[in-house]
């Protein structure tokens, strides 16, 4: 098979490397040719890091993208991440589509709310049904959380699969025990990047608590703390570092706020936590509600007694965070990996042609 895979961005960008590159080799030892364009540089990637962006960048980016469509014909199938063209009608995406090859659709984050959301109603009225008409023409619907599937199946999906967002096993070895070993105080850490980084704000007074009572250090990895006044350390994010900056902490927190957009995240952090044997502190919110499953590999929490709660729990406890970590990693072992998720992939993707 032949597949023209256009993502969002390189392997940079967490969402396209997570949902289609890493699967990349899989199709090749499979047998399928696959071409990838993103639709995004690395240059833009890390501007946008930086909180700049280029219209001019986003111009020339979109202009290669159309190309790119327009010469589709000689493949089997395309693979979209999300959408071709941001915040361009549903329409102009379609007609470029219509070329007689089948494409898929790969959803892990609720994109369609940033119009059907919208706080101007000129945006809701031209945009917000978009991913309504992409997904009816879909030939599949790749969802990453039953919040994607239930809305891709609302929309007129003909085909949906859910496929969560999953780890690499070989990038994330089995995790060596920690408990007994600890010199220093108990790690706290999250991983993410300057959209998510609010979600952080509300429990800041209590990692200041905590760390001043001897309890617990706390840092924040892939952002500048200081940026958003954050009483936590900074660890610098790479992709080679990432395994091992997450490794060095003992537990992981995901705070959300309990919104439409939240409960479209595929909780990705959680996973990588849990893949490093770690125990993790979420929100409630979408699929967190799935992934922690409460008392076995971490602790659900909904408000600040919660966090206070759980936070303290682990922080005093050694022997319950291997335990929870251990089982945790299993949890990843049997569902959250693509040595699990990628022949269900492929499956899915081979009955198209």
């Amino acid at each position: 098979m032949r597949l023209l895979a256009l993502s969002r961005y390189t392997r940079l960008g967490a969402s396209s490397r997570l949902r289609s590159h890493q699967y990349f080799p899989l199709f090749e030892r499979t047998g399928w040719d696959v071409t990838s364009i993103p639709l995004f540089s690395d240059d833009y990637v890390n501007n946008l890091q930086s909180g700049h962006r280029s219209l001019s960048h986003i111009w020339k980016s979109y202009y290669h993208r159309i190309m790119a469509i327009m010469r589709s014909r000689k493949f089997d199938l395309i693979w979209i991440e999300k959408e071709c063209l941001p915040w361009i009608p549903a329409w102009v995406e379609l007609s470029l589509l219509k070329n007689g090859t089948p494409y898929v659709l790969d959803y892990d984050d609720a994109v369609f709310h940033y119009y059907d959301q919208h706080s101007k109603g000129l945006v809701r009225r031209i945009l917000g049904q978009k991913h309504t008409d992409l997904i009816r023409n879909a030939s599949l619907v790749i969802a990453g959380n039953e919040y994607l599937n239930t809305y891709a199946r609302q929309a007129g999906a003909h085909n949906v699969v859910v496929i969560p967002t999953a780890i690499d096993l070989e990038r994330y070895p089995v995790p060596k025990s920690k408990a007994g070993t600890t010199v220093t105080l108990p790690h706290v850490g999250w991983i993410g990047q300057r959209s998510t980084a609010h979600f952080l704000r509300p429990l800041a007074p209590l990692f200041s608590e905590l760390e001043a009572q001897g309890k617990g250090r706390f840092s924040a990895i892939g952002i500048d703390t200081k940026a958003f006044d954050l009483p936590m350390h900074s660890i610098p994010w790479s992709e080679s570092t990432e395994v091992a900056s997450i490794s060095s902490l003992d537990v992981g927190i995901m705070p959300l706020v309990d919104g439409p957009f939240e409960r479209g995240k595929c909780g990705y952090k959680l996973i990588q936590y849990m893949a490093c044997g770690i125990p993790v502190i979420a929100s409630p919110v979408g699929v967190n509600g799935k992934i922690v499953e409460q008392g076995r590999n971490g602790f659900l929490a909904a408000t600040d007694e919660d966090w206070n709660r759980a936070l303290s729990t682990l922080l005093e406890n050694p022997e319950l965070r291997k335990e929870m970590g251990a089982e945790g990693r299993q949890i990843v072992e049997n569902e959250y990996c693509i040595q699990v998720t990628g022949p269900r992939l492929v499956q899915s993707l081979a009955k198209l042609v």
